[in-house]
């Protein structure tokens, strides 16, 4: 059958996707068949194709404490999919609500000290409840320059004023409260997923509460911390957002607040009302892994993974290390030779990340051995030159 022209559109996408090649940015999913961190990488999911699978060991996961594979992890989501059955079938509000989604919520309410809890389908859609719920017409939100996407979205589609604070910059963040006294939320990731360094977040919650304004707080990648107990800030509205597909394993977000946050996002938050609810195998899987990283287990998982990291950067404050080169080509051509020794650690460039900050992305796992370690370590110091200490 041959191919129709497509018409106007056809030419518009043909000219944006020119334009990303031109840019030297173009990409394409790679199959990874693996169930850890070792597999089998294949170099292109196009029509195009490539070359065969590379046997590679993978240093780009978020599965930080390797409980994706963790056979009791895996034994609930078997459970759940033989009791519920594949799929919610339905919004939580109609009849996709299944018992497991209050178990989960009482749980992570619990590890979080809240009074409540609320599971939706990704970590992103849960940022886009919260800031669209909190925000509005004659609000404002406080925007670290650096949070992650889903921020950036929900920030956007909020419909309130959005001012980007420097990263990390309390006293900027301070001078903003104190100028302007409108409603204000302020939203930071906890850890920040490229560079993987850590927010202030004693500080924030004091400067919050002494002007007034809710804090929100992304702890999608927040392993080793930091933390806030709401226990430790009785006036401060604190919303903690998180995912249940990095440490956790599994899929899906949640938000952990007060009873009334929960209440105004199921009433008012269109990514929770109007969409399907998080599958029972994926809910139960993720309560699962809960479990065990609220066990001796789980400090034991997060013992192991803070060796990891150390190995390559002491005391660095996630499991996230990157190792910043500057140049585009120079990130991608360091990222090819780490796969030509079996290291897959992806390279990362604008617009991910700015201009003039191109970089290694390594994301260490509880799951990865020692010896798996001393191989990537010693490839980035005697092949590369990179020392274990290369900060951004």
């Amino acid at each position: 059958m041959p191919a129709a022209d497509g018409g106007p559109w056809a030419a518009r996408i043909a000219e944006r996707l020119d334009a990303v090649r031109a840019e030297g940015r173009w990409r394409r999913t790679r199959t990874f068949d693996a169930l850890g961190p070792v597999g089998r990488l294949a170099p292109d999911d196009g029509p195009a194709g490539g070359s065969d699978p590379t046997d590679v060991v993978s240093f780009a996961s978020n599965d930080y404490l390797g409980l994706s594979a963790h056979p009791a992890v895996i034994a609930a989501a078997h459970d759940a999919l033989d009791r519920w059955g594949a799929g919610a079938t339905a919004s939580r509000l109609v009849v996709g609500s299944r018992p497991p989604h209050a178990d989960l919520e009482a749980a992570l309410a619990g590890w979080k000290g809240t009074e409540a809890a609320l599971v939706l389908p990704t970590g992103f859609a849960a940022n886009l409840a919260v800031l669209t719920s909190l925000a509005g017409p004659g609000t404002r939100i406080l925007s670290d320059e650096l949070n992650h996407a889903s921020i950036v979205d929900g920030c956007r589609a909020a419909r309130g004023d959005v001012e980007v604070v420097p990263h990390g910059d309390l006293d900027a963040l301070a001078a903003r409260l104190t100028d302007d006294r409108r409603p204000t939320v302020v939203v930071v990731d906890a850890v920040y997923s490229m560079d993987g360094d850590a927010a202030d977040l004693s500080r924030l919650a004091g400067l919050c509460t002494r002007h007034g304004a809710a804090l929100v707080v992304d702890e999608a990648h927040s392993v080793f911390g930091p933390d806030l107990d709401p226990a430790d800030h009785p006036d401060l509205t604190l919303v903690r957002v998180g995912t249940l597909s990095k440490a956790l394993g599994s899929l899906g977000g949640f938000v952990a607040s007060t009873a009334a946050v929960r209440d105004l996002l199921v009433n008012v938050a269109r990514p929770f009302i109007f969409t399907t609810g998080l599958s029972p195998a994926d809910t139960a899987a993720a309560a699962a892994a809960l479990e065990i990283v609220r066990s001796p287990a789980g400090d034991a998982l997060r013992a192991r993974l803070r060796r990891h990291v150390d190995r390559l950067r002491p005391g660095h404050p996630s499991p996230i290390v990157p190792i910043v080169l500057g140049d585009e080509a120079a990130a991608v051509a360091a990222a090819d030779r780490l796969l030509a020794a079996g290291l897959h650690v992806p390279a990362i460039r604008p617009p991910t990340v700015p201009p003039g900050t191109s970089r290694l992305r390594v994301t260490f796992s509880a799951a990865h051995t020692d010896d798996q370690v001393d191989r990537l370590v010693t490839a980035l110091r005697y092949i590369w030159g990179l020392t274990p200490d290369v900060t951004p």
